[in-house]
């Protein structure tokens, strides 16, 4: 008996699920607007706003959570029953009655009710302590509704971030891939040619030995630039929702030698940060569900009141009547609660003193942030005016190192070196560039700083997701937002 109501599942199709999952993968990049020229900047965070799936992910946890709360205030409504029977015997049912004086029968047999009755009910009960709780958990998922749009800003402000340093780093890819390739053939080349002068002995030795390191040292920094750009544009493809092997093009801006600036002073900032930090937010949410909580053990412990109104028809003919409307009042207290009320109390303050300390250390970390922030952006400004500074001064050397090779006064191996050298610290500006992007864009992440302001939609074209981001890139957020002053105590 116990093997026949035994409940068995089969496994997954293992095989089914995998073409599944394959198949699916061409419909969900089907979905989005198809690339039609080179991906700006501002274009390529709209992608991601609009078809990042982790930001959907949070989207829809945002919607879930929202349709959760309209459902919790259904819980404060009193509840409505209709319901409608019938009952049927074979014989007539039928009852006497005994006198608790003599013992005799003091009645005869008779019947009250119909062999067939069929009867209706319509009643509306209120439970004022239900009431009570379903109202405070109603307001824990409102804020529960807070938190999942807290969730969001965080996230998308990680992608927008990613998106902003993988955008670079591509750019920086796009522009130096032939000549990285270039460099490292040109290595390969000189490094045939020095060892061909070293085994005919027209150079020194020792001269062409250092030249085949010097030469080795910057095919290793070509290879390790390569390593490091390679996978740039395919972390940019994740980032969009493009398939990695989607070729795309992107618009390569004109190196310029306006850097961005610090957007305001480390007080600002951290002020700026104390604010905005979605974190920060969510752990202000949190408290303030826990101390619903403990208003919510409170409430629990009180009596109940229920209230019953009810119509009600019955077919019984021998009802004197058969409609008729009831009204009835019920008080109970589970006073088990009472006892148990001190520890849930108790739990409920141990769970606030927990949600206050990760409050004081997020505090102290975003403080942190902020300030290391600050100081990667200062040296990654200095470093690449550093590295433009030598890139100028290379050109400067290229420049006289061929006009010396035109007079035959600097050798072909120098000239060769030379070239390398330029067009590796050509690839270091870009990088250095696309690193104080990135420290940019950290910049403003620390802060918490977004651009949900704009009204974005999922109807919304990703040009027109474009000219929004970029306005606000260029226009708004170079101005910080302002805090309010402090309220007087």
């Amino acid at each position: 008996m116990m093997t026949g109501c035994a409940v068995t599942s089969p496994p997954i199709d293992t095989d089914k699920q995998t073409w599944g999952a394959y198949d699916r993968i061409n419909e969900i990049v089907s979905r989005d607007e198809a690339v039609a020229g080179p991906i700006s900047l501002y274009e390529a965070m709209a992608r991601a706003l609009k078809y990042n799936l982790d930001q959907k992910i949070e989207l829809m946890d945002e919607e879930y959570k929202s349709k959760l709360s309209e459902l919790g205030r259904l819980g404060m409504f009193p509840s409505v029953v209709a319901s409608v029977g019938g009952s049927q015997r074979n014989n007539d049912s039928g009852s006497s009655s005994r006198s608790l004086i003599d013992g005799s029968q003091s009645l005869q047999s008779s019947t009250s009710s119909e062999r067939r009755t069929y009867t209706a009910q319509l009643a509306a009960s209120w439970d004022i302590l239900d009431f009570g709780l379903s109202y405070i958990q109603n307001k824990q998922n409102v804020d529960e509704q807070y938190i999942s749009q807290e969730r969001r800003r965080k996230v998308i402000s990680r992608i927008l971030e990613d998106v902003r340093t993988a955008y670079w780093r591509a750019v920086s890819a796009d522009r130096t891939h032939e000549k990285l390739i270039k460099l490292e053939a040109l290595a390969q080349k000189t490094l045939f040619q020095s060892e061909q002068l070293a085994k005919r002995r027209n150079v020194s030795p020792l001269k062409v030995l250092n030249y085949q390191h010097d030469l080795l040292e910057i095919q290793a920094n070509v290879q390790r630039m390569q390593r490091e750009l390679f996978f740039a544009k395919k972390q940019l493809a994740a980032l969009i929702n493009l398939k990695p092997e989607t070729p795309f093009k992107l618009v390569l801006p004109d190196r310029t030698a306006v850097v961005p600036e610090l957007p305001g002073s480390a007080e600002q900032m951290i002020l700026i940060g104390l604010k905005y930090r979605s974190e920060l937010r969510e752990s202000s949410y949190r408290k303030r569900i826990n101390d619903n909580e403990l208003t919510k053990q409170w409430v629990r412990n009180l009596p109940s009141f229920k209230t019953l109104l009810g119509m009600n028809y019955d077919t019984n003919k021998y009802l004197y009547n058969n409609e008729w409307t009831n009204l009835s009042g019920t008080v109970s207290w589970n006073l088990m609660n009472v006892f148990s009320y001190p520890m849930q109390h108790k739990v409920v303050q141990a769970e606030a003193k927990v949600i206050q300390a990760r409050e004081d250390a997020l505090i102290m970390a975003i403080l942190t942030q902020i300030y290391v922030a600050r100081a990667r952006f200062i040296r990654l400004s200095q470093e690449l005016n550093t590295v433009r500074q030598s890139h100028e001064v290379q050109d400067n050397i290229l420049e006289l190192t061929r006009a010396g090779f035109q007079g035959k006064i600097i050798s072909q191996m120098d000239l060769v070196q030379v070239e390398m050298k330029t067009i590796l610290d050509e690839v270091r500006y870009d990088t250095a560039y696309a690193d104080l992007q990135n420290a940019y864009a950290n910049l403003y992440a620390s802060m918490g700083i977004d651009n949900f302001d704009s009204d974005i939609t999922e109807k919304d074209s990703v040009s027109s997701i474009a000219k929004k981001l970029q306005f606000y890139w260029t226009e708004e957020i170079t101005t910080l937002p302002e805090v309010s002053r402090r309220e007087n105590p």
